[in-house]
């Protein structure tokens, strides 16, 4: 018989964590954030970390478990992601995923399995060494030459994904986006899975976004992105997230607040649409739209949905 796991998804601002709280209280569940950003220590108003009176005695796990200067993987995730769905259905409770980070949440639903196979440091130096010469950019752009497909996937920004691409192809000839669809195609979930979407009317969800960078503001984000400066993070994901990088720019002397915070905005809206886009296109995602009515009427509905799919009315 299959593990038990619901996992909530969508876009930045949209309520996955006061939704996700509430089914855990009505489902007997606890906790995985699926947060790249959330695991790191320290980082606690930029990644809008869940606060310890949010969790309302909620358990919650892959939280805090990595200093800044510190590589996190998908890989990682997936292995550690796994060991806590099993501990916590032999725990008689329903583990639910919560987050917005689309290929690490996937590479859980999905048999994804990860290896050194075709790595090859000769061509990701070569590669490296361009980017650093000709921009970020100009990778993509042969990325998107040889493979739309799986260009049209990855960021330009996130250079980290595009070398990896194209270390696979120049590696072995096969193009990454066709590889990927052999190695993953339409098989079954490995769990009894209930995977909910949350959605709203775009412009309702820009204008919590930008409302949400104000009160970051206030709350202290700028003083995180100094201290997260003074880190050695060049080689870590933590010197990549949005809600950071966007000001140290203005910390750096280069621009002014208001151009950061204008930036944030921007690429935080820009995030969202990327977002949701991944999980439409990539996840058999139900999807239930947040603006439609009441929190509680739509939180009903999700709960009928995620107790039907899992047969679990009768544990509650």
């Amino acid at each position: 018989m299959k593990e038990k796991l619901v996992v909530i998804v969508g876009p930045t601002a949209v309520g996955k964590t006061k939704t996700s709280i509430e089914l855990a209280k009505a489902i007997n569940g606890e906790i995985i954030s699926g947060d790249s950003m959330q695991v790191y220590r320290g980082l606690d108003v930029g990644t809008a970390k869940v606060t310890e009176d949010e969790m309302e005695g909620i358990p919650h796990y892959m939280i805090d478990i990595k200093d800044p200067t510190e590589p996190f993987s998908v890989a990682e995730f997936q292995e550690r992601a796994k060991e806590l769905i099993t501990t916590i259905n032999n725990k008689g409770k329903i583990p639910i995923i919560v987050g917005g980070t689309g290929l690490y949440i996937r590479s859980v639903t999905h048999h994804y399995e990860f290896s050194e196979a075709n790595k090859n440091s000769e061509i990701r130096d070569k590669l490296q060494r361009k980017a650093d010469l000709e921009g970020t950019e100009s990778l993509h752009q042969e990325l998107k030459s040889i493979d739309p497909e799986r260009a049209a996937e990855i960021h330009p920004n996130n250079i980290h994904r595009v070398i990896r691409a194209l270390e696979i192809y120049y590696e072995t000839g096969s193009i990454p986006s066709k590889e990927q669809k052999m190695m993953h195609g339409k098989e079954e979930p490995p769990y009894h899975l209930a995977l909910v979407g949350l959605t709203m009317d775009r412009q309702k969800l820009f204008q919590r976004i930008n409302e949400r960078v104000d009160l970051m503001v206030e709350s202290g984000l700028i003083e995180e992105a100094k201290w997260l400066l003074k880190q050695d993070i060049s080689n870590s994901l933590a010197a990549k997230a949005i809600g950071y990088k966007e000001l140290f720019p203005y910390l750096n002397g280069e621009s002014t607040l208001e151009e950061s915070i204008e930036l944030l905005k921007r690429n935080s809206r820009r995030y969202a649409k990327r977002q949701f886009t991944w999980f439409n296109n990539q996840m058999d995602v139900q999807w239930f739209f947040m603006d439609e009515s009441s929190f509680e009427k739509k939180f009903k509905e999700i709960r009928h949905f995620v107790e039907g799919k899992l047969d679990i009315s009768e544990n509650v």
